[in-house]
């Protein structure tokens, strides 16, 4: 007996053992360190150990691979990951489980409630078992999990995973999060508060208008508000109705009353051990947050901030990316008379976004202009470091005078050395120990004369340039090139002459815009052909926002958008074009007068090149009424230029010009040399292997001669188009 504050007799309390006995519950002791079990009698008859005959007196330890023979299988799992549950959040481990016998059989279904004592890594379970009865049929999906609730909750788990893992930005994941539909508690109203500094905001919501988050727009850590509290213990919490909301953070129920819910949840959103911010789950119905249901809420918070963190640095990956790309590229500078520019950069998808290719303007000291386009080796930061550089080394040689051939030779020797002095180790970073990393790019370097029009070109192992007639023909010009900057610091780079014509185009290019999707450099410039003939009267703007749009979908200046996502290698295109009638670069009304000419140069030394003499006519004739005349002509050039190389000391200059209005076409073929020896007809026999030049000008040509000139000769004939009826 024992006497209250206000002295009257009150009884005593029993003891524990004798309560727990009265209300058939056991104590059961769980510690996941040793896997040792420790049960008290009543425990121990629960789970079906002794017999009425030898009942089990005192404790009795098992181990627990022994207890969890005594449980359903099904419920074990389950009772694992509601364990492990309560041991993150701090809370009680609740769950009802079968009891087996030896032979299989269900004998009895019981209630634990237990509460993890967390030591450092590992945990012990302290808690009580009781005997319940079974859950009535037709039973709420509120109440403890069946198998159906459960399949239906994996696959969402699965859906809802999938969705945030494709989710690009923080918009769409919380987008995603929107419209997330839980089995069996779907919430009404979603938020996502994120820390910045010792404050909290919202950063998304559904569910809620503009005016709705005024109050929780921002506040401070140490509020009285349960995604503060969320934040500063790194634990969920649950509230399952208004009044005890309205018990453990009063301050804030006036802000949340006018809202209508019944419950909340309000969960951690954790990476790597640090809580980013909190999670609001609110419902309009009751919700009592069985062990299953927090599971859930659980799981999806960690999706989230998985989520939300991936997107956040995606996001802070593209900003840099973009300012990488605002102080690597240049911009074009002012309107030239005389020439439009234009050009677009594309950088690959994945990583940094930010590769090698690059293209520049240079006003060089003479009034003309470099335009420069090129495609270091890789796509990497590396690659970008280095594309910096090269850019920065060729317009400090172009701005001392130099021609476009010891441009790129010093450019050569610059990109070789600095590549040279670098060694990397094993890991991938600067070692003095490593093995040397070299780099080569490509380039293609064109000295432009605005007024007349006249181009010089030097080519370092790039693809060579499309030229654009001024009746819409799209050909490759070839021209003469050297090894890629950076492999042979010795390295010659000849030069080759052409001039651009009132109305002609000049594409350049990085070989990302041509071989893309498997292409090799004949089948990626029959891709863009098309497009480059088809926007005849289009803005050069518009053209080069057709190029890589028309190959690899909608785009926009310097994007990293769905193009870059599927990007195999970088683009850069520049656009050169001489306005006059024919072209949309002009001022007046486009005439497409038809004129196409080609100019080429074949040295003693490149015998090899009249190959090349054969395909540029062939292309310049590809719409040619009479194929026989093409064929004709073909090889009245293959005999002329042959014939220079073989009878002269020096090289031959080919230029052909077909002029006029389709089906009343003139081809004139002009190859000069400059030797004074002038060719005289004659008569080859049978079996002789030349002579055939002259003979083959007369049968075939409709027109030709010989006019000397002050140094050297021209050689040439003309065909007449005719069309076969």
């Amino acid at each position: 007996m024992r006497t209250d504050p206000d002295g009257e007799r009150a009884a005593c309390l029993p003891p524990v053992g004798e309560v727990l006995e009265a209300v058939a519950t056991g104590l059961w002791r769980w510690d996941n360190a040793t896997g040792v079990v420790t049960l008290d009698a009543e425990a121990a008859r629960l789970l079906g150990l002794g017999t009425p005959e030898a009942p089990i007196e005192g404790q009795v330890a098992l181990t627990e691979a022994g207890i969890r023979s005594r449980f359903h299988p099904v419920d074990w799992n389950e009772i694992n990951g509601i364990v492990q549950l309560a041991v993150l959040e701090g809370t009680l481990a609740e769950a009802r489980l079968r009891i087996m016998d030896e032979r299989g059989h269900v004998i009895r279904t019981v209630r634990t409630r237990t509460k993890p004592l967390v030591k450092g890594d590992q945990f012990e379970l302290i808690g009580t078992l009781q005997e319940v009865g079974e859950p009535p049929p037709g039973a709420s999906a509120r109440t403890p999990v069946t198998g159906d609730w459960r399949r239906s909750r994996e696959a969402f788990l699965l859906d809802a995973g999938r969705a945030l893992a494709e989710a690009r930005s923080t918009s769409e994941v919380l987008r995603v999060a929107a419209g997330l539909s839980m089995p069996g508690f779907e919430p009404n109203g979603l938020a996502v508060f994120g820390v910045e500094g010792d404050h909290l905001k919202v950063i998304g919501h559904h569910g809620h208008t503009r005016d709705d988050e005024k109050p929780f727009r921002n506040f401070k850590l140490d509020a009285d508000y349960p995604a503060a509290d969320v934040v500063r213990t790194g634990r969920a919490i649950y509230l399952s109705s208004p009044e005890e909301y309205a018990a453990r953070y009063p301050a804030a129920w006036p802000f949340v009353r006018g809202f209508g819910r019944q419950s909340w949840a309000f969960l951690p959103l954790t990476v790597q051990g640090r809580t980013m911010g909190a999670w609001m789950a609110g419902f309009a119905h009751p919700v009592s947050f069985t062990p299953d249901e927090r599971s859930v809420l659980t799981t999806v918070a960690r999706m989230l901030a998985q989520a939300l963190s991936r997107a956040g640095a995606a996001e802070s990956e593209r900003e840099l990316t973009e300012g990488l790309q605002r102080s690597m590229l240049p911009t074009l500078g002012p309107e030239i008379p005389g020439l439009s520019i234009a050009a677009r950069y594309v950088p690959t998808g994945g990583g940094l976004q930010v590769g090698g290719d690059w293209y520049d303007m240079i006003p060089l000291p003479s009034g003309r202009i470099a335009i420069v386009i090129g495609d270091v080796q890789g796509h990497d930061v590396r690659a970008a470091g280095l594309m910096g550089q090269l850019r920065i080394a060729l317009r400090a040689y172009a701005s001392e005078g130099h021609r476009p051939d010891a441009v790129l030779s010093r450019a050569s020797r610059f990109l070789n050395g600095i590549t040279d002095s670098i060694t990397y180790g094993s890991t991938g970073g600067p070692d003095a120990g490593g093995t040397a990393d070299p780099r080569f790019a490509t380039c293609l370097y064109v000295e432009a004369d605005p007024v007349t029009g006249r181009l010089e070109i030097a080519r370092a192992g790039h693809p060579d340039p499309v030229v654009r007639t001024s009746d819409g023909t799209a050909l490759i010009r070839q021209t003469a090139g050297g090894l890629p900057l950076g492999i042979d610091p010795d390295a010659d780079y000849p030069t080759t002459s052409i001039t651009l014509e009132p109305g002609e185009l000049m594409m350049l290019c990085t070989d990302g815009l041509i071989e893309t999707g498997g292409h090799d450099l004949y089948t990626g410039f029959t891709r863009l052909k098309p497009i480059l003939e088809e926007h005849l009267d289009a803005d050069i703007e518009e053209l080069a926002d057709a190029l890589v749009q028309g190959v690899h979908g909608p785009s926009s200046h310097h994007s990293t958008g769905h193009l870059a996502d599927r990007r195999e290698d970088d683009i850069a295109v520049v656009l050169l074009c001489r306005p006059g009638p024919g072209c949309g670069c002009d001022t007046g009304e486009p005439a497409h007068p038809a004129v196409r000419r080609i100019q080429l140069s074949v040295a003693q030394a490149e015998p090899e090149r009249i190959a090349e003499c054969r395909q540029q006519l062939r292309a310049l004739l590809h719409d040619w009424a009479d194929p026989e005349q093409v064929d004709s002509a073909v090889l009245l050039v293959s005999e002329m230029v042959t014939n220079v190389l073989v009878h002269t000391d020096g090289d031959a200059l080919l230029t052909a010009e077909a002029r006029g209005e389709i089906g009343e076409r003139r081809l004139r073929v002009d190859v000069s040399d400059a030797s004074d020896d002038l060719p005289h007809k004659r008569r080859p026999g049978e079996l002789a292997s030349s002579g055939r030049g002259l003979v083959l000008m007369e049968l075939l040509a409709d027109a030709w001669g010989v006019d000397p000139q002050g140094q050297g000769k021209s050689i040439w004939f003309e065909l007449y188009e005719t069309v076969k009826l």
